[in-house]
């Protein structure tokens, strides 16, 4: 079972850049699709990006679509997320998350990281 690590989380201005990692360790990371979400104070958990295993397919929630990038490497067992152009709104604690196959519900994904604190400010 892969177990996940988040780094790479800041304080930023708005328009500023970020960019997440998502560390595996343990098998088999390569076969895993890696969820992206983000959790606002008082908000439920929310779907941010998710990645399937070969990297190949990617799918974005609206709100970031055409500022946030998921890539991996899987020879690294690592995931990340390139977020540019960020506003205030995309504030909150960030995780990656594991499954097989690309799904949008937290609920549907079994294996989280400790997640990564992003504070934008305006």
């Amino acid at each position: 079972q892969v177990q996940l690590v988040e780094s790479g989380g800041g304080s930023v201005q708005a328009g500023g850049s970020l960019r997440l990692s998502c560390d595996g360790s343990g098998r088999p990371f390569g076969a895993y699709a890696i969820g992206w979400f983000r959790q606002a104070p008082g908000k439920e958990r929310e779907f941010v990006a998710a990645q399937n295993w070969s990297g190949v397919d990617a799918r974005y929630a609206y709100s970031v679509r055409g500022r946030f990038t998921a890539s991996r490497d899987n020879a690294k067992k690592t995931a990340y997320l390139q977020m540019s152009d960020l506003k205030p709104e995309d504030t909150g604690v960030y995780y990656c998350a594991a499954r097989y196959g690309i799904e949008y519900a937290a609920s549907d994904y079994d294996l989280w990281g400790q997640g990564t604190q992003v504070t934008v400010s305006s």
